[in-house]
């Protein structure tokens, strides 16, 4: 590390990855945007799933003003934070065969939804088992991951396989196998991640594409607005009494 203060380095990192996903991610998260477009035109839910700090960007698309109101996280208990004490015990259950299942047999995914899971390595076994078991459902879904993990560590899955294996449409954070962006002589290990800024900037561009999709087909995007804005609430209102039957976090 030489020119520039730790902050204005990872800026610039951040900054950095931001345009590599944006450049070599277009394609892909234009293919994203359509295939949420088209789940809503056909009558579709949305879900998103991330667990640990995975979860973040999934939070941030949902119940969110200016996203997609039929937008729902895929909770599973224990995993969606670190809420949860202790922290580690949120870890541990990412590990565990057979809990991606059970969340999905009780949860009101069904066949023709799409559900975007987002795992930055793919390689525990929660995120693996619920592509798998969502494909097998009937399920579509779009994978947000780092695709660098697949080559440089082994997947805690029983099949070998990673979550970039079970998915149609896979978008690539970049992210570095480690999740930190800088290295300091005075500091003994790596710091500084970067993964939720690029993440949920990848996730918000996909709902953006959706939306624009929507529109060019002359369907109003179901977004959300403000409830800090006059108007906000009413607006509210009247798109999740349209589309209520697709949206299930305020039952």
């Amino acid at each position: 590390m030489s020119d520039g203060t730790p902050a204005d380095l990872f800026f610039d990192a951040a900054i950095g990855l931001l345009q590599r996903v944006r450049e070599e991610e277009a394609e892909a998260i234009t293919a994203a945007g359509t295939l949420l477009a088209d789940t809503v035109t056909a009558g579709g839910r949305l879900f998103a799933f991330g667990a640990g700090h995975s979860s973040l960007a999934a939070q941030d698309v949902v119940y969110r003003a200016g996203g997609l109101a039929l937008m729902n996280l895929l909770a599973v208990p224990g995993v969606v934070g670190v809420d949860v004490t202790p922290a580690t015990l949120g870890s541990a259950l990412e590990r565990v065969d057979g809990l991606a299942s059970a969340v999905l047999d009780t949860s009101p995914v069904r066949a023709g939804d799409a559900l975007v899971i987002i795992s930055l390595s793919g390689r525990n076994a929660l995120p693996v088992e619920m592509a798998m078991s969502a494909r097998a459902l009937g399920v579509q879904v779009i994978g947000v991951t780092s695709v660098a993990y697949a080559t440089q560590t082994e997947s805690r899955h029983a099949s070998g396989t990673f979550l970039k294996d079970h998915c149609d449409i896979v978008l690539d954070s970049k992210i570095a196998v480690g999740d930190a962006e800088l290295t300091l002589d005075t500091i003994p290990a790596p710091f500084a991640p970067a993964s939720t800024v690029v993440t949920a900037a990848l996730v918000q561009a996909v709902m953006a594409a959706t939306a624009a999709t929507l529109a060019d087909r002359g369907i109003e995007p179901p977004l959300l607005r403000s409830g800090n804005v006059d108007g906000g609430h009413e607006w509210n209102d009247r798109v999740m009494r349209e589309y209520g039957d697709r949206i299930f976090y305020r039952h």
